[in-house]
């Protein structure tokens, strides 16, 4: 595909699955220890959250929660070769990239609630927001960005969701296979 005059570059397109790697590195190297320490805490602090909350998060071990992440990546690479095939204009990348931004502001109001660190809330200010507000001005600037609607946001955090979710399911096929 020839690229048109405004295309965005690959630093737009890619730079979210560099960005994310970066974020969920943090993720990957916080999340075991911050379970094993935090949980008895949190199980205090949130009595009416249901038990099985509470043993499904410390069932996690750390191959499934990696195995997962890489099974994320290959989710947002293919969001982000969508992107770059299509100059930014993919409804996938846009997508992608809407809920990333959203998932960082997950991680921050996660971190208010804690009322200090949770594991993401480190990269967010520094890597996650600053790089999903660049980049969608990139897409504007460009006359590439869809308008965000309610429905858009909508869309994001359950992109998101549904990432996680089907990413960790994918984890716990392969490890059981092993």
């Amino acid at each position: 595909m020839t690229r048109e005059p405004n295309d965005v570059d690959a630093a737009v397109t890619w730079g979210l699955l560099a960005a994310w790697a970066l974020h969920d590195t943090e993720e990957v190297v916080m999340v075991p220890h911050w379970v094993r320490t935090q949980v008895p805490e949190l199980r205090k602090r949130f009595p009416r959250v249901p038990e099985a909350v509470w043993r499904r998060l410390e069932s996690v071990d750390t191959r499934e929660f990696t195995t997962a992440v890489a099974a994320m990546a290959v989710v947002l690479a293919a969001a982000c070769a969508d992107g770059q095939r299509t100059g930014g204009r993919s409804a996938v990348y846009q997508t992608a990239l809407n809920a990333f931004g959203l998932h960082g502001l997950v991680h921050l109001a996660q971190a208010a609630v804690m009322r200090g660190y949770t594991p993401g809330s480190a990269t967010t200010p520094i890597v996650v927001l600053p790089f999903t507000v660049w980049a969608r001005g990139r897409l504007r600037r460009s006359g590439v960005l869809r308008p965000t609607r309610a429905r858009d946001l909508a869309e994001g955090l359950a992109f998101a969701a549904a990432a996680a979710i089907a990413t960790h399911a994918v984890a716990q096929g392969v490890l059981r296979r092993r």
